[in-house]
């Protein structure tokens, strides 16, 4: 049975597919099988050390499975080796790591979390020729720096902010609205682009505010945005500082609805804010989304994530998982786990993953990607919408 790049592949079909072409990869002594390196990085410390054991957690699962699924790659039998690294959040942790794994010869990478620390690491493995798809990284210079194994499985901030501040403006009906951010690469880019959505739908942005993504203390912000009597907030940036932004707003009592973007679009939020946190006045948008028949794929990788980690799922968990699925396809397809080898592979790929249909452009950002729209109620995310 052959395999083609462009085909919806399902791992059940590869494991049993007789591919004779060669792998490449080192021998597993006791199992005689060829070990394919695939590295993980995200933050395992730090402020969001919640989101980063989600991803890693979602990469581990997928390297269980293919492990279970028996692969081979060509001829070989093969072995999933996941080697993964702590970037706390932090850009030039993010370059250190992302060394180590090119020095470890690593297949492919997954990751980083963080656009901040994705962005110069990206470098890092397109000089040493590793592809490399991260699960989350939403800002668009990403995949705009011309890399050709650069790879996202979520939509990109122009999408993300763009539809977050048209929602704001004509469903939210904000007309004054306020924005903050963290400077980080993520937490401005997805400002930036939300005020361009939100301006263009006839909104109008009453203050821009700056923060950091390990501040704690908000109240010189606060009042002043609440002189200018926002009915709209918009916070680029994560939960680990929207949690504390929003109780401090509730001390000032500003009234205003919150927003943000994936960042922010946890179920740790609740926690994070507390009493702060009213129905129906925090809304986000998480990069990604299924609908109809393929949500009942989603509650089921929910449901076995829970049993296995007991954990809920944070955010980029699935789509972690989706990506290294995504990579260990391409290399059966391609026959041979050399990246200069897969990698025209995983260019064509058309996979059927938890997280949707995956296949990418010719930037290597995901085709027709979808977001999720998201309220919280009695401390849970409730599903709005899934646009794309």
């Amino acid at each position: 049975m052959k395999f083609s790049g462009v085909r919806s592949l399902t791992l059940v079909s590869v494991a049993v597919a007789a591919v004779v072409l060669a792998a490449c990869g080192k021998k597993d002594a006791a199992s005689d099988a060829t070990v394919i390196k695939i590295g993980h990085v995200g933050p395992v410390s730090g402020a969001i050390a919640h989101l980063g054991k989600d991803n890693e957690n979602g990469a581990r699962m997928a390297i269980e499975e293919l492990n279970a699924a028996g692969l081979k790659i060509g001829d070989k039998a093969v072995k999933f080796e996941l080697l993964a690294e702590d970037d706390a959040a932090d850009p030039k942790q993010g370059t250190a790591a992302a060394q180590k794994l090119v020095d470890a010869k690593v297949n492919g990478v997954i990751g980083h979390l963080n656009s901040g620390t994705t962005i110069p690491a990206s470098q890092i493995y397109n000089t040493a020729g590793i592809p490399q798809i991260s699960p989350s990284a939403t800002n668009p210079k990403y995949t705009r720096q011309g890399y050709t194994g650069a790879f996202r499985v979520v939509a990109d901030d122009v999408h993300l902010g763009g539809t977050l501040g048209k929602y704001a403006v004509e469903t939210l009906k904000g007309k004054n609205i306020a924005v903050i951010d963290d400077r980080t690469a993520y937490g401005q880019g997805v400002a930036e682009e939300f005020k361009k959505g939100a301006t263009a739908a006839g909104g109008t942005i009453v203050g821009h505010e700056f923060t950091t993504d390990k501040a704690s203390d908000f109240n010189s912000i606060l009042t002043t945005l609440k002189a200018k009597k926002p009915d709209v907030v918009f916070f680029g940036g994560m939960d680990a500082v929207a949690g504390p932004m929003l109780r401090q707003m509730k001390s000032l009592g500003i009234e205003a609805k919150f927003l943000g973007g994936d960042g922010i679009c946890t179920s740790e939020l609740a926690k994070l804010a507390g009493d702060a946190m009213k129905d129906d006045s925090v809304f986000c948008a998480e990069a990604g989304g299924v609908e109809g028949e393929q949500k009942a794929g989603m509650d089921k990788f929910r449901a076995d994530f829970k049993a296995k980690y007991n954990a809920d799922v944070q955010v980029y968990a699935p789509y972690v998982y989706d990506a290294v699925k995504v990579m260990a396809t391409a290399m059966v397809t391609a026959g041979s786990a050399d990246p200069a080898k897969y990698l025209p592979a995983l260019k064509a790929i058309n996979y059927k993953g938890v997280t949707g249909n995956i296949a990418f452009d010719e930037k290597g950002d995901i085709k027709n990607g979808a977001l999720t729209l998201y309220t919280y109620k009695g401390g849970e995310r409730s599903q709005l919408a899934v646009v794309r």
